[in-house]
């Protein structure tokens, strides 16, 4: 495995990745959520909100994405948002494909994020992620790697 810049060529297979990565997320997100605020966050289905979300990063001037490779495909990616003012880097977002979970991809992502964070000058990394079941993979993650959890209270309501 290696990791390497992004380029567009690899946008295809990454909105894969991700939505394959992601399924059990939103799975458990759907579950964990109020219906009718669920319903509105995604009333096509999150599949087209995601895959929006992933080509809109891929896209940013301002995000930094690399890609893992396998076998000449991608089978992960990180993207990286870095704030100069506070210096504090944030990992914006990242998946690894189900294929290639459990075996530390995800942690050599994460690692490699940092690692360019802290080069760039970035005194403080920062990830969020969900607090439902589906999420659970990624808190441990993140733990593994040095992050301390920081309680926030998230509420939703359909209006």
């Amino acid at each position: 495995m290696k990791i390497e810049p992004y380029t567009h060529h690899h946008l295809d297979a990454v909105v894969r990745l991700s939505l394959r990565a992601w399924t059990p997320v939103f799975e458990s997100i759907q579950k964990a959520m109020n219906a009718e605020a669920y319903l509105a966050f995604y009333p096509d289905h999150w599949r087209v909100s995601q895959e929006k979300a992933v080509e809109e990063v891929c896209s940013a001037e301002d995000i930094h994405v690399w890609v893992a490779i396998d076998s000449d495909a991608p089978v992960g990616f990180v993207a990286v948002k870095l704030n100069t003012e506070t210096t504090m880097g944030e990992i914006y977002m990242v998946a690894v494909d189900p294929d290639f979970q459990g075996i530390g991809m995800g942690t050599a992502l994460t690692t490699f994020a940092l690692e360019w964070m802290k080069e760039s000058g970035m005194s403080v990394g920062m990830v969020e992620t969900g607090g439902d079941p589906g999420h659970a993979p990624a808190r441990h993650l993140y733990e593994k790697v040095g992050f301390d959890p920081f309680p926030v209270a998230r509420y939703f309501k359909k209006l």
